[in-house]
């Protein structure tokens, strides 16, 4: 549950600072979006900043259903599927970016400043990475946790749930019976 409430936290956050930039604020905007940060076309608010906030919050949502214990059959393979994909894409996201500005800078966009860049390298880069593995290990618990899981117990031919094995009466036990008891 752990590695879900990390995830879960940073979905959240990115959310939140999308959410921010969505509604005027700038701080680390032009780091993370260069000149569209100053320009803010109408495209860029509504699917970069308020989409992705909106994406940001279902990953979240993703993450809490990946720490619920009682998460079984459909919903509990489509939540599995849905972790590895946004763990796949993150990771993809945060290492192809971070091989590219570290293998390829010369044919990169010249809109993209060298400080981009290198807030790029250092800063955005590590927090994809991380979430990808947040969301892995998280997914990765979650099938490991309902795996090791006895199934639910079955239900009995008038709807009742099926009796567990049976338990000693308590006037049946070799306690009471003085066993094994000094006298």
């Amino acid at each position: 549950m752990l590695w879900a409430r990390i995830a879960c936290l940073w979905a959240a956050a990115f959310a939140g600072l999308h959410f921010y930039w969505a509604v005027g604020g700038d701080v680390g905007l032009s780091i993370s979006a260069g000149p569209l940060a100053t320009d803010r076309p109408l495209w860029f608010v509504l699917a970069g900043l308020w989409g992705v906030g909106a994406l940001c919050l279902l990953g979240a949502l993703l993450a809490w259903l990946l720490a619920r214990a009682k998460l079984r059959g459909v919903p509990a393979l489509l939540a599995r599927w849905l972790g590895w994909g946004v763990s796949v894409l993150l990771l993809a996201r945060g290492i192809g970016v971070e091989l590219l500005l570290l293998t390829d800078t010369t044919r990169l966009d010249a809109s993209v400043s060298g400080e981009q860049r290198a807030w790029t390298l250092v800063l955005w880069n590590p927090w994809f990475i991380a979430g990808g593995l947040a969301f892995g290990l998280a997914t990765l618990r979650s099938s490991r946790r309902t795996d090791a899981e006895p199934p639910p117990p079955s239900s009995g031919h008038n709807g009742t749930t099926a009796p567990g094995p049976p338990r000693p009466c308590r006037r049946h036990t070799a306690i009471d019976r003085g066993a094994g008891s000094p006298r």
